[in-house]
C-alpha cells in the first residue's frame, strides 16, 4: 500500500472523482443527456463537457501556471508554454456511456518536460481508481498492480479497439486482427482505450493494440503499464509513441511477440521492419523503460 501520494497526484485524483460524480449522476438518466456528433460515429455529450470543465478548474486552481491538453477543448486553457501539461480525457468511452454500457472512464495524466509523471484512470461505474507516479509503482485503489505473467501467446487475452471513423483503414485492421486472433486465446473490444490500458497494467488482459489514438487516450494508461512492469510503444516497438496515433502494450514477453506481428502495419516501420523484427529494438526498449521509470519496474521473468 502506498502511504503518501504525490501532491500533484492527489489533485488529479480529486479532479477525476469530481468528474466521476458528474458522470454517475448523468448515468442515472442517460436518455436525457444531450448528444452531438463531432463526425460520423464520433460523439460528444454535455457530460463530456461538464466533466472536462470540472477537471480543468480543479487542476488550474491548484496549478494555474500549468498547461492543459484536453479532448474537447484542446489547449485553449492554461499556460501553452508550460513544461507541465495535463493531458485529459474527461469521458473515454462516450459511445458506451450513451448506450448505458458500463465501460468508460476518466483519464488524467501529467506530462512534465516531455515525460509522463502522474496518472489517474478512474472507472466511476465500479469506483475503481487506478493511479501511478513515475518510479513509485501502479495501484488500483490500495492494491499494487503487476502486469500478467503469461508468456505463451496462445494463452493470452488481447484487447483492441475497432476503427470507426470515416477514412480509417478497415482492411488493414482486419489483417491485424487476423494476425493476432489466430495466435491468442481471444480478442476483446471493450471500447475505452484508457481503461483497456489500465486492465493491461492490472493483468486482466495480457496485451493491447489500437490505431487512431490521441495522447489523452494513452498517456495515463501508459504510465500505469510501465509502472506495473509492462511495455508500451508504437507497433515497431518505439517507446516515443504518444503522437504516433498507434499503441501497443503488454507484459514484456507478450509485447516482444506482438511487435513482429504488427510492425508491418505501422506507418513508422522501415522496409526491414515490415518483413522482420530486430531483437535490438525490444532489448533497447526494455532497457530504456527500466532506466527511465526506475524502481517501479520489474522486467524479470517470473513465469
Amino acid at each position: 500500500m502506498i502511504t503518501t501520494l504525490h501532491p500533484m497526484l492527489n489533485v488529479a485524483i480529486k479532479a477525476a472523482r469530481a468528474a466521476g460524480a458528474i458522470i454517475n449522476r448523468a448515468a442515472l438518466d442517460v436518455e436525457s443527456v444531450r448528444i452531438s456528433q463531432k463526425q460520423v460515429n464520433d460523439f460528444v455529450t454535455e457530460v463530456d463537457q461538464a466533466s472536462e470543465q470540472v477537471i480543468i478548474e480543479t487542476l488550474l486552481t491548484a496549478y494555474p501556471d500549468h498547461g492543459i491538453l484536453a479532448e474537447e477543448s484542446g489547449s485553449i486553457h492554461g499556460n501553452p508554454n508550460s513544461d507541465h501539461v495535463w493531458c485529459i480525457d474527461p469521458l473515454d468511452g462516450t459511445t458506451n456511456f450513451i448506450h448505458g454500457f458500463p465501460f468508460y472512464c476518466v483519464s488524467i495524466a501529467l506530462i512534465s518536460h516531455g515525460k509522463i509523471e502522474q496518472a489517474v484512470v478512474y472507472d466511476p461505474t465500479r469506483n475503481d481508481l487506478y493511479t501511478a507516479t513515475k518510479g513509485r509503482g501502479s495501484f488500483v485503489n490500495d492494491r499494487r498492480l503487476r502486469v500478467s505473467k503469461r508468456i505463451r501467446l496462445n494463452e493470452c487475452l488481447i484487447s483492441t479497439g475497432f476503427p470507426f471513423r470515416p477514412g480509417d483503414d478497415f482492411q488493414s485492421y482486419l489483417q491485424m486482427m487476423s494476425e493476432v486472433m489466430q495466435r491468442t486465446a481471444g480478442i476483446r473490444r471493450p471500447g475505452a482505450a484508457a481503461l483497456d490500458l489500465a486492465y493491461v497494467a492490472a493483468g486482466y488482459t495480457d496485451g493491447f493494440f489500437e490505431t487512431g489514438l490521441h495522447p489523452w487516450d494513452m498517456a495515463a494508461g501508459a504510465l500505469l503499464i510501465t509502472e506495473a512492469g509492462g511495455l508500451v510503444g508504437n507497433f515497431t516497438g518505439d517507446s516515443k509513441f504518444l503522437d504516433h496515433k498507434e499503441c501497443l502494450a503488454g507484459n514484456p514477453k507478450v509485447y516482444a511477440q506482438l511487435v513482429p506481428l504488427l510492425q508491418k502495419f505501422s506507418k513508422f516501420a522501415s522496409v526491414a521492419e515490415k518483413t522482420s523484427v530486430r531483437p535490438s529494438v525490444l532489448t533497447l526498449h526494455s532497457e530504456k523503460n527500466a532506466i527511465e521509470h526506475g524502481p517501479g519496474k520489474d522486467f524479470s521473468d517470473k513465469s
